[in-house]
């Protein structure tokens, strides 16, 4: 006996979500890092290792639907932990401690992924991303509005 597929819907996506995101807390555990970090060393990451510092409080708050006061304290603990180095009064980088830590929580966490994605047809997984990119931009609006 199969059982059904459920149509998508936000009870579907958010039990993906913290099911995926659960086994990212098991890498992040053993980095001793928390997942707001792991959101900041990537932002940091992908502008080449420097940021304007109000830039990455948005980037959090943006992404996480964090309050900047959250967003903000993240920062202080990142710089507290030696992972930003604050270069000026508006940047802040990745220290070496930072890079080696994103690494391990970017390489733990591709495999986690692999073992994830691993036998979903690339179309199927094509067209989920367009989907949820698309439910993401409705519901940045949506908030926009309220």
């Amino acid at each position: 006996m199969s059982i059904p597929t459920p149509p998508v819907n936000g009870q579907v996506i958010g039990l993906a979500h913290y099911a995926s995101r659960a086994a990212l807390e098991t890498v992040l555990a053993r980095v001793g890092s928390t997942f707001n970090q792991s959101v900041a060393l990537r932002a940091v990451s992908d502008q080449g290792g420097t940021l304007e510092r109000g830039r990455l409080v948005g980037r959090l708050t943006g992404a996480l639907k964090i309050e900047e006061s959250v967003a903000e304290e993240t920062v202080e603990e990142m710089t507290a932990l030696k992972l930003l180095a604050e270069t000026d009064a508006e940047l802040v980088s990745l220290t070496e401690h930072g890079r080696k830590v994103f690494e391990e929580i970017r390489t733990g966490g591709n495999e986690i992924a692999a073992r994830l994605y691993a036998d979903i047809p690339a179309e199927d997984l094509a067209t989920a991303g367009r989907v949820l990119t698309l439910l993401t931009e409705r519901a940045n609006a949506v908030l926009a509005g309220a």
